[in-house]
């Protein structure tokens, strides 16, 4: 059984609240696996799936009451519905929009609980009739970031603990630990953070058939493309196919060139979404100003597009790359597959990350916003990350809006000035700090 956070998320959010939840995301990611874990702690679990069973959509035609679905559920089920202690799975609701819309009465009724999963619901569910605001939570579901990674292989607590308090007081990690720590981050990177893949790795530790499993995935995003892209599915294809080469250019931004000769933004612009939508890939905007928001400046014309997996993007390149990723190369240019892995962990962890090109002050790889300022973040894969001039004309230039300017690479914890550098597996620990109001209360006095 793999270990995920989600897994803690989803007992919680149950255990606060009466409303249905939906996860959705990418395919492949661990959706349905979640689900099912989290049924173990009822009495009954129903699970209903309208792709194995299409014919299950009729149950959701034309009904108005909870009465009326409870009658026609009971009837396509062989399991009990036990009041207070079953819980009902709707796997592949983007088949049967009536349901997400129909949601609102079972919750209302509160006879049972209620978890729905999806995949290309934002694709898929553009039109719903109404949305259930208020009975149904939404949590989008990612690959298992690297810290839920390095659970699964087994590194202990202490380990962990131990690498934590390093970050947080800006500490060396012991020699022998960041050791460990960089060739389980590069084994991360080929590997990836696709629970089929992972479980692979676990089971047989076979880097070749974990590639096989990746492969299939990428082949069912195609095949996901094909049917379900209403137009445009050869422009969709075209970009899916061309992130690997595109990242490994030199500022590793999407060239529309490449497309076409005569390719203009407005033209694809769909299909970049509908790949965005499908939670297949990662698009970080380029800003030309660091400033908070950042997309007041976003330009959405530049920007460089990432694969939602670092597994799945090592899988799509020449054979032999994942032995030199995972004997540390010096040869091999890997600052894509780096780039890639932040960008995924940034937006798992819930950030919206940009990057920053200036032509006079250079480009820095990634923004993100913490409170009214900016946090600047350099991804270094080689030996000489301690050069970043577009860093440190950034802080030069913006000192009242950009701080904490953090450098990724393969040394140790450093503080340098305004500088850190930090290991690149840090990376697990960066989240974006929640706001804590409090209780707020208004003086009335005058107006009672």
């Amino acid at each position: 059984m793999l270990y995920r956070k989600l897994t803690e998320y989803i007992k919680t959010f149950y255990r606060d609240s009466k409303n249905a939840l939906l996860l959705t995301g990418a395919r492949q990611t661990g959706k349905t696996y979640s689900a099912r874990e989290y049924g173990k702690c009822y009495k009954n679990f129903v699970e209903l799936n309208f792709i194995e069973h299409p014919e299950l959509t009729r149950v959701f035609e034309n009904v108005t009451t909870a009465e009326d679905i409870l009658l026609r559920l009971s009837a396509v089920t062989d399991i009990p519905l036990v009041e207070g202690d079953t819980l009902i799975f709707f796997d592949e609701v983007q088949k049967c929009d009536n349901l997400v819309t129909a949601i609102k009465f079972l919750v209302e009724d509160g006879r049972y609980r209620y978890i729905l999963s999806g995949s290309l619901l934002g694709v898929e569910l553009k039109d719903l009739r109404s949305q259930p605001v208020g009975y149904m939570g939404v949590k989008e579901v990612f690959p298992l970031d690297f810290e839920e990674f390095i659970i699964n292989v087994g590194v202990s607590d202490s380990v962990r603990s131990h690498l934590r308090k390093c970050w947080e007081q800006r500490e060396s990690v012991d020699p022998i630990v960041h050791d460990k720590f960089m060739q389980l981050f590069r084994l991360y990177l080929v590997v990836g953070g696709m629970p089929a893949a992972v479980a692979e790795y676990i089971t047989s530790n076979n880097v070749n058939r974990v590639m096989q499993v990746q492969q299939d995935i990428v082949t069912l995003y195609r095949m996901d493309i094909s049917q379900y892209a209403q137009r445009d599915k050869l422009k969709i294809k075209e970009i899916f196919d061309l992130i690997p080469s595109e990242l490994d250019a030199k500022n590793k931004r999407f060239i529309l060139k490449n497309l076409n000769e005569h390719a203009k933004y407005d033209r694809y612009q769909d299909s970049f979404l509908w790949l965005k939508d499908a939670g297949v890939v990662i698009p970080v905007y380029n800003v030309n100003e660091p400033k908070v928001p950042l997309k007041l400046s976003e330009t959405r014309n530049l920007f460089k597009l990432f694969s939602n997996d670092v597994g799945l993007l090592a899988a799509q390149y020449a054979d032999g790359i994942q032995l030199k990723i995972l004997t540390g190369d010096s040869s091999l240019n890997i600052g894509a597959v780096y780039e890639n892995a932040v960008a995924q962990e940034l937006f798992a962890h819930g950030f919206a990350p940009y990057y920053y090109n200036n032509k006079c002050r250079g480009e820095v790889d990634f923004l993100v916003a913490e409170g009214d300022k900016v946090n600047p973040i350099e991804v270094r894969s080689g030996e000489d990350y301690k050069k970043h001039a577009a860093l440190l004309n950034l802080l030069a230039d913006y000192p009242e809006y950009v701080s904490d300017a953090l450098v990724l690479c393969n040394g140790n914890m450093e503080r340098s000035g305004e500088l850190t550098y930090a290991p690149i597996y840090m990376i697990m620990f960066i989240h974006p700090t929640k706001a804590n109001i409090g209780v707020y209360r208004v003086d009335l006095s005058g107006l009672v």
